[in-house]
């Protein structure tokens, strides 16, 4: 949420719920152009400047706070959440009343005029129902409105709503893939160099009706004011160590970055180093057609968090793009299973109402990273999403002490999808 809205917030509530923009014009890093600007190990869309991004923000109207740096990716943390660049790939998500469409014209210009890559391989655009759908403008005065802005830049596009139309739902539009010159498979990448063969994996947990315990630690005192010699920066690190943030990955694997807002509201994104080497006790990686292992995997992933405390229409989101087992249980210093994953971050946010999405490329997805043989990822998924919200014991042995009483949430709604190359597990529920 953005560090200058505290006026307009004490008479009018602030949109949490994000539209995500994921745009992707190759199938993966190695089907990028050459380029004659590369640098320091960067291709494609990362050798795009900061200054040229903010130009594409300032329309989409949000401003850059900061960035990091990584070995496949740079995340932009944003006044209104966040923004993800990879040489073939990019991730906008933005919340309140931000024009997050109005900035797709401009990308597609900067993707064509800079980074050689002229048609879209596949884009896809979703956002969880709006609290106050009257507040946005543009295209997203309505579903309705964003669907015909999409149909009128890509001829392929389809939409669908999941989940009750009169309460909590969520809003997919997704492009179909287009063929690529060399035959590459419109999902599964496998980059035969680097051995790195994974599905495209995205799990979001967004949360209504946080508790007043939670929401109150996202206040933040102003440091001018108090004579401090804080930072937004200092005050979000140190709540994130607070919270257990900073353990929702190993700490050694992740590169955090976050930002505290005034008067209230938090926003950080991570990096995540993962490969075999971490997961290999969580994840049944899967194996050439000979039936030997792939060599070892070496990726980066990510991670993003943005809260808005307020009473009324408090919400905070989890979104995360690394594969996590449904079956396995993780290990101290390992990737976290899908369960663990859960209840970690439930326990930070304690929410009256979640929603659950796991998005995953459906090729082969019934075996990656499941021991069950007649299972599908996102049965499992499903699985996994009921077992972790069953029972959440109090975050800490004091809490326990005192007679806190574990949270159980009941399941409300369960539909599992099958689109074009894509497999999607949404669940909701409520706290008994």
């Amino acid at each position: 949420m953005s560090s200058d809205v505290a006026d307009y917030q004490a008479s009018a509530p602030f949109e949490g719920p994000e539209k995500l923009l994921e745009i992707w014009f190759a199938p993966s890093p190695a089907d990028v152009p050459t380029l004659d600007n590369a640098r320091d190990g960067k291709t494609g869309l990362r050798t795009v400047s900061r200054k040229t991004w903010e130009d594409m923000l300032d329309i989409v109207q949000c401003k850059v706070l900061s960035v990091i740096e990584g070995a496949d990716m740079d995340a932009y943390l944003l006044s209104e959440s966040s923004f993800f660049v990879s040489p073939h790939r990019l991730i906008l998500k933005t919340c309140g009343t931000t024009l997050n469409l109005l900035g797709l014209p401009r990308i597609l210009d900067i993707a064509a005029n800079e980074a050689n890559l002229h048609s879209v391989y596949r884009c896809f655009y979703s956002r969880k129902s709006f609290m106050f759908p009257e507040r946005q403008s543009g295209p997203h005065r309505d579903w309705k409105q964003e669907v015909e802005y999409l149909d009128n830049i890509f001829p392929n596009g389809a939409a669908y709503t999941i989940g009750k139309v009169n309460g909590d739902h969520w809003l997919l539009y997704m492009t179909g893939a287009d063929v690529m010159p060399n035959g590459t498979h419109p999902i599964h990448h496998l980059n035969t160099q680097s051995g790195d063969c994974h599905p495209d994996y995205t799990i979001e947990i967004l949360m209504s009706d946080l508790s007043p315990k939670a929401r109150q630690q996202f206040y933040f005192s102003d440091p001018a004011t108090d004579g401090l010699e804080d930072t937004p920066s200092s005050q979000a690190a140190a709540l994130s160590e607070k919270l257990g943030i900073t353990e929702i990955f190993p700490p050694s694997l992740t590169t955090l970055d976050a930002y505290a807002f005034q008067p209230c509201g938090y926003s950080s994104n991570a990096l995540v180093k993962w490969g075999h080497e971490f997961v290999e006790s969580t994840i049944d990686f899967p194996a050439n057609s000979n039936g030997s292992a792939l060599p070892g995997h070496s990726g980066e992933g990510y991670y993003t968090i943005h809260v808005t405390p307020e009473e009324g229409w408090s919400y905070a989101s989890f979104e995360c793009n690394i594969p996590l087992s449904s079956s396995k249980i993780s290990h101290q210093g390992k990737i976290p299973d899908l369960k663990s994953l859960i209840k970690r971050v439930v326990n930070i946010f304690e929410p009256g109402r979640i929603t659950l999405t796991l998005f995953i490329s459906s090729e082969d997805n019934d075996t990656y990273g499941e021991s069950a043989v007649d299972e599908s990822a996102v049965e499992a998924a499903q699985r996994a999403f009921k077992v972790a919200l069953a029972e959440i014991p109090p975050v800490s042995p004091c809490a326990a002490k005192k007679g806190s009483l574990p949270r159980t949430y009941k399941r409300t709604d369960k539909i599992n999808y099958e689109f074009g190359g894509y497999d999607l597990a949404f669940a909701s529920f409520e706290m008994k």
